[in-house]
């Protein structure tokens, strides 16, 4: 199997782009590094495709070494034969290699291995061969001895070999596997019937495998391991049957509708058709059936935990403004923290509000004080316990002032307060104050403080519990690798915990970045990151280009262009009658009439020579920028408040398979289901619609008082 070959038909695209990028890999590229830098060599393939390329390319290489294995086994048992080495090969996933793979495997004591060891094999496949023209119990009694005492004993003994012989065949499994998946229903019942239950849909409860969707399959499977839902698969077994009959009786007969019988086998292997289906195809297929769904399940919700991340931390950083972080609780009193426009921290303190000290005047007032002393812009309030109350103080505080508020998720926020990372970074902080600062800085900087805390607390996937934890942290941590790259770090300012997802930047070498910054003073030049321990021309190479320097006495070192360009952007101005004192001062704009001709001047490829022309367009751009900015709020709504048909603005906070959630303003998000989304055409999912971040105007259908739950539509 040619990898490559098999990568690019799965990915649609060219075989020489698919054996560039695995060159690339190969020799320790990153990803980031080379769907900017490398365009010409893969043919301008992006970071998604690379991710899925990467993805596909350990499988299949994994793939590739669990074939060879297969075959080494096979061939030491002196059972390989060409046509089987070729149908090995030839196999497109791990299921398909175990299947060929079964009957040449090492087995446990069974019942059919047992028989095999009295001498009943011959017998077995004598009866199998359906070639007796006698009965079964007279060649039977050819094979009594001292461990074969009866013809019933020899018979059973060959009933489970035959029986084994069924199970091992791949095809059959293949097509067994394939019609219950085709015509096969899951059956969902209730252990104890808790009408409380967050399971209660399911307590009486068929579907179609083929029909199922996918978070469906991840919500039954959270039940099942609570112990409250109890699962069935129910395979067409009259159509299995049918077909393992037809492929395993020989026809005898002479008549017209050409019945499969032998009169002294036919009975025989009917039940031992029956027995094998039963008690061993049937219960292996449903486990690979059910793992199968729950893959296909697992890799659509993360798909769209990734997408949801992405947009969570690609939020516009709210730029030039003096935040309050206001972490809300009621005994413990609410954490406030302030900083300023450079995530400095100014003044930290605690109030109480809340119950049980209910000290409302006083934290008004003392809020206010810091408001004015401080010049606060914005409030950052998390949306934890207490924070219903708190948001209704805050409205009445800056009523008379220009100030606004925003919801911030504070997720993860009381984990990272209390990590090893948080006290190196506010030794003279406590764990509450820390949370504090967290959540003004989610506000001002939200990819910078986010990639902090676990994506897996973040809040915005779906039965991300449920998941394989590897599977989805390395997804994850790609799609945060994506991000902070796209962006860039500030070399002179980012923490350790943003610098480690650079490309080619080591946690390891992430400390020993801050450690120079601390020893040496602030980068002036890129170059200097040669002097870092750790980084040596490789890894220089990956990170450069993504390592901004804002005070260097080169520009350039604040763009996205990578060093190895310079002289090439240096040329490129020269030509145009520009410096790069024109680029500091505000970018130069360059018309290109013939950008083939021009890359062949300056020995540099088109992709390349126009992300550098971009990029002198306006230089040290944020892609953030052209992203809605946060919504913020200036007075408050209760529930209670809310009436049916009413139109109100609300952000959209978690968008999943069945809809998207958004905040309009009274601490319970509303479900927007898939179907009230737009009345303008079919929708596959919802985030071909909406996306977290987005501000929507939604239309109120029903509210639940009850249950706490609120119904809206984007129909309006």
């Amino acid at each position: 199997m040619e990898i490559e070959r098999v990568i690019a038909k799965e990915l649609g695209i060219k075989a020489w782009q698919a054996r560039a990028a695995i060159r690339l890999i190969n020799e320790e590229n990153t990803i980031p590094f080379i769907s900017r830098y490398r365009k010409e060599v893969t043919g301008g393939l992006d970071d998604d495709t690379l991710r899925q390329l990467y993805e596909r390319l350990e499988y299949l290489t994994k793939l590739d070494e669990h074939k060879r294995q297969a075959i080494n086994k096979i061939e030491k048992q002196g059972k390989l034969t060409k046509n089987l080495e070729d149908a090995i090969n030839n196999a497109t996933t791990m299921v398909e290699v175990d299947d060929l793979y079964r009957p040449y495997k090492t087995k446990k004591q069974t019942r059919a291995s047992k028989a095999r060891d009295k001498g009943l094999e011959p017998l077995a496949l004598t009866i199998y061969d359906q070639q007796l023209d006698h009965s079964i119990e007279k060649e039977a009694s050819k094979y009594l001895n001292d461990e074969v005492e009866t013809v019933d004993d020899a018979k059973q003994g060959a009933s489970d070999i035959i029986a084994d012989i069924i199970s091992d065949k791949a095809f059959f499994r293949r097509v067994v596997r394939d019609l219950t998946i085709k015509e096969g229903s899951l059956s969902i019942t209730s252990k104890n019937n808790d009408e409380s239950s967050q399971y209660e849909m399911y307590y009486d409860y068929t579907e179609k495998i083929s029909d199922m969707a996918q978070h469906r399959i991840l919500a039954i499977n959270r039940g099942e391991n609570d112990g409250i839902l109890k699962i069935n698969l129910d395979a067409p077994e009259k159509d299995i049957k049918e077909f393992l009959e037809d492929e395993i009786l020989i026809n005898f007969s002479t008549r017209k509708d050409k019945i499969k019988y032998n009169k002294y086998t036919t009975e025989f292997l009917k039940k031992s058709i029956d027995d094998s289906y039963h008690r061993l195809i049937a219960p292996a297929i449903e486990r690979e059936i059910r793992n199968i769904l729950t893959d296909v399940a697992e890799d659509k919700s993360i798909k769209v935990f990734k997408k949801n991340l992405e947009q969570l931390l690609m939020q516009p950083p709210i730029i030039g403004k003096t935040i309050l972080g206001w972490d809300p609780a009621y005994r413990t009193g609410c954490k406030i923290a302030i900083i300023d426009k450079n995530s400095k921290v100014l003044a930290t303190t605690v109030v109480y509000p809340t119950e049980p000290q209910n000290q409302k005047k006083e934290t008004i007032s003392e809020i206010r004080s810091l408001i004015r002393k401080y010049k606060v812009d914005l409030i950052a309030l998390g949306n934890g316990t207490a924070s219903r109350e708190s948001e209704q103080i805050i409205s009445e505080i800056i009523k008379p002032t220009n100030v606004q508020y925003a919801i911030v998720n504070e997720a993860g926020a009381s984990v990272y307060s209390a990590s090893k990372e948080a006290q190196e970074e506010f030794p003279d902080y406590d764990v509450t104050e820390r949370g504090a600062i967290s959540i003004a800085r989610r506000l001002q900087d939200p990819l910078a403080e986010l990639v902090k805390i676990d994506p897996k607390s973040i809040g915005v996937g779906q039965y991300q519990h449920d998941m394989n934890p590897k599977r989805l942290t390395q997804s994850l941590e790609g799609v945060i690798e994506r991000s902070v790259n796209n962006v860039g770090v500030d070399l002179n300012t980012a923490s350790a915990a943003i610098m480690q997802h650079v490309a080619g930047v080591s946690k390891r070498i992430a400390n020993n970045i801050v450690k120079y910054r601390q020893e040496h003073g602030a980068f002036v030049d890129r170059n200097q990151l040669l002097d870092v321990p750790g980084i040596g021309a490789k890894t220089f190479e990956q990170c450069a280009g993504f390592m901004r320097i804002y005070d260097s006495n080169n520009i350039l070192d604040s763009t996205c262009v990578h060093p190895e360009s310079y002289d090439i952007v240096l040329a490129l101005l020269t030509i145009y009658g520009y410096d790069l004192r024109d680029v500091r001062n505000g970018g130069v704009r360059l018309d290109i009439d013939d950008v083939e001709k021009l890359s062949k001047e300056l020995d540099v490829g088109e992709w390349t020579l126009n992300d550098i022309v971009n990029e002198l367009k306006k230089p040290g751009r944020d892609p953030r920028e052209d992203l809605e900015m946060p919504h913020l709020r200036s007075d408050v709504l209760d529930i209670e408040d809310l009436e049916v048909g009413m139109i109100l603005e609300g952000v959209v906070h978690n968008v999943v398979d069945f809809g998207a959630f958004v905040d309009i303003g009274v601490h319970q998000d509303g479900l927007v289901h898939i179907s009230e989304l737009t009345e303008k055409r079919f929708v596959n999912h919802p985030l071909d619609v909406v996306s977290i971040g987005d501000i929507v105007e939604v239309k109120v259908i029903n509210i639940d008082l009850q249950r706490n739950r609120i119904a809206l539509s984007m129909k309006l």
